[in-house]
């Protein structure tokens, strides 16, 4: 289907067009009308409730709405009658996505290009840890798939799970799901040094009476919201094994900028950081530059005609090197719930080799690939390494699969489901600039990925994220067996902030399905400001995001990206 045409169809589906072709509707908890009920617990999860704006206009708190039904989508595969009843769990897991741990004082990035590209700046960003927290919280409570009660067999996180590659945001990361207590806040140990007390109309100056671009779009004013955003948060860390996959914002500076431009990494732990350019033509320039042309933004910075901010300098700001990232997870300090290293090989801190297999549960095989371009940018794609290890790993869990030109092979292997997971999507992975420590390796754009994952029948799934966006994708192969689905699943910085579990079943029919539901954090929908708890900031992070002067209502996705069961030919 056509990105044009699905968004279309997306557009009518989101607007109560269930009904269409290959779709159905169904409340959570029941089969169809007259069928007995589902074993199904939407507790806790959007099968229960959502997060609704209250008012109709201006800045608003938030309330618990109705919870969304689960839409079969039966684009690729017949949903038959009396499956419920002989459906088998094979796997239950959640994914978490682009929870961009901030380190909102940092020297090294451009909050003030917000106005040309909205992420730069967020008003929530000083309470990343303490959404990420009431995330881990969530996926403790839940601990079971909630149409199966399968327990979680892992977590995995698809990439930027920091936002600026520096080793405090890792630091934070790997705190938050092994378990420990996070302290928020880098540079002066006793007082927030970043653009949010600047007094600069650019950004929302929470304990300021100063009108700025938010308070006249209705922010509100709290005291003391920064000096509580910087106190300890303590998380309990996952009770799940969690695997890690990287995303862009691992890679390159801000998520875009090459590594490695001397002034930059000096910046990382220096005590000038520019909050105010002289004008916004200063603005554009450094925004161009960082997509375009990364090697002129030193001398873009130097032309600024306001002096930077000086801050107290902080060592743990450093960036980390792909190799750096790995070690931090294969540290046994960083264990926490399992596996050591979650997922990356044992050697893979020497090697730099970022991608690989790992056991969901028995029958049923993950796939986590590396799809960032060490070259930058915020785009990505694969290896040619890594590619052929794909092809490899699918043809050694694979009885049957397709050669190249299309024919119907049979080996003597034992057969495994695979789900693949990578933090880029299809419609992301075109970035075909070499990495500069391997020239000549050729770069794999994501429609020879999709050919790939056609041949071999055992593939269920592609899950990912980096787009910030509700959105599930058939991928019709040239048989129904040949065919999968990609998964993409929001962010957990912008609103809506989702995590999503998957259940995978056998339907004992010659089908297999996938069952999504879309969970949001442990923190109620609003509070008082005067409840500066790390609950009460959680709860602070949800509402700004919604409130956010850039956020876009296309990233919740429509009914049919939200809580699916969507239906596979399973060729047995």
């Amino acid at each position: 289907m056509s990105d044009m045409n699905r968004r279309t169809f997306l557009t009518i589906a989101g607007l109560g067009a269930i009904g269409a072709v290959g779709i159905s509707g169904r409340p959570w908890g029941l089969q169809y009308a007259g069928a007995a009920p589902l074993p199904t617990s939407g507790a806790g999860t959007t099968l229960e409730a959502t997060a609704v704006p209250l008012g109709t206009s201006g800045y608003r708190k938030l309330g618990a709405g109705p919870g969304w039904p689960t839409i079969v989508r039966t684009e690729l595969a017949e949903a038959r009658n009396g499956r419920e009843d002989r459906r088998t769990a094979l796997a239950s897991l959640v994914q978490l996505t682009d929870v961009h741990l901030v380190d909102a004082q940092s020297p090294v990035r451009f909050e003030y290009v917000h106005p040309f590209t909205g992420s730069a700046f967020r008003p929530q960003e000083t309470l990343t840890a303490h959404g990420l927290v009431a995330l881990v919280h969530r996926v403790n409570a839940l601990a079971a798939g909630p149409h199966t009660q399968r327990p979680f067999d892992a977590v995995v996180s698809t990439g930027d799970n920091t936002d600026n590659k520096e080793f405090a945001e890792l630091s934070w990361f790997l705190t938050a799901l092994n378990g420990g207590t996070i302290v928020p806040n880098t540079g002066a140990p006793d007082h927030y040094e970043g653009v949010q007390n600047s007094g600069a109309d650019l950004y929302w100056n929470p304990e300021s009476p100063i009108q700025d671009m938010y308070k006249k779009a209705g922010f509100p004013e709290i005291p003391g919201l920064l000096g509580a955003a910087i106190d300890p948060v303590t998380s309990p860390g996952l009770r799940t094994p969690w695997y890690c996959v990287f995303g862009n914002h691992e890679d390159s500076v801000e998520g875009t900028v090459p590594s490695g431009i001397p002034p930059l990494d000096a910046m990382y732990t220096g005590s000038l950081k520019f909050e105010v350019p002289g004008s916004p033509d200063q603005a554009k320039a450094v925004d161009i530059a960082t997509k375009y042309d990364p090697g002129a933004i030193a001398g873009v910075l130097s032309a600024f005609t306001t002096p930077p901010r000086v801050v107290t300098p902080d060592p743990t700001r450093a960036p980390f090197t792909p190799r750096q990232f790995i070690a931090a997870h294969l540290d046994p300090a960083n264990s926490g719930p399992g596996p050591v290293g979650h997922g990356f090989a044992p050697d893979a801190g020497d090697t730099g080799i970022g991608y690989y297999a790992f056991d969901i549960a028995p029958g049923v095989v993950g796939i986590s690939m590396d799809s960032t371009n060490h070259a930058g940018f915020v785009d990505g794609s694969l290896g040619a390494a890594q590619f052929r290890w794909i092809e490899d790993t699918l043809l050694a869990g694979s009885s049957v699969y397709y050669d190249s030109a299309g024919a119907r092979v049979s080996q003597s292997r034992s057969d495994t489901w695979f789900v693949l997971f990578s933090h880029h999507t299809s419609t992301t992975m075109d970035n075909l600039v070499p990495d500069p420590a391997n020239p000549t390796e050729p770069r794999i754009p994501a429609a020879q990925l999709v050919s790939l994952l056609h041949r071999f029948p055992n593939v269920l799934a592609w899950v990912n994220g980096h787009t910030h966006e509700n959105r599930i994708t058939p991928w019709a192969g040239p048989t129904p067996e040949q065919s999968f689905w990609e998964v993409n699943t929001a962010s957990h910085i912008d609103f809506p902030q989702h995590g999503r579990i998957l259940e995978v079943v056998d339907n004992a029919d010659g089908t297999v399905s996938i069952l999504t539901t879309l969970f949001e954090a442990d923190s109620p929908y609003s509070v008082d400001y005067t409840d500066l708890s790390a609950l009460g900031l959680a709860s602070l992070y949800r509402e700004l995001s919604f409130n956010d002067i850039h956020t876009d209502p296309v990233r919740l996705g429509a009914s049919v990206d939200h809580n699916v069961e969507l239906l596979l030919s399973s060729g047995r």
